[in-house]
């Protein structure tokens, strides 16, 4: 089993990189299980649009919106590990 985690953020967002990092962190821990990708939302407008996000940073998993704003690390390992 997989967990598809997405970060949706842009480059003016000076919240983004702790989502990032906390995203980086979780796939440390959790390896193969987690399947990790980074978004623009700039360059991702269906897909933002399908998933009604209104803001950055925005992390997904499994195509449900799991946290607006930037969780950490311990948390979103902790998510992860509960959709096991």
């Amino acid at each position: 089993m997989t967990i598809k985690l997405e970060v949706f953020t842009s480059q003016s967002c000076p919240y983004c990189p702790m989502a990032i990092d906390a995203a980086e962190k979780a796939v440390e821990e959790l390896g193969d299980v987690i399947e990790f990708e980074h978004l623009d939302v700039n360059e991702n407008m269906a897909k933002v649009r399908e998933l009604q996000i209104m803001s950055v940073p925005t992390v997904v998993i499994d195509d449900e919106v799991a946290y607006v704003g930037a969780p950490e690390a311990d948390e979103l390992i902790a998510t992860l590990k509960s959709k096991l």
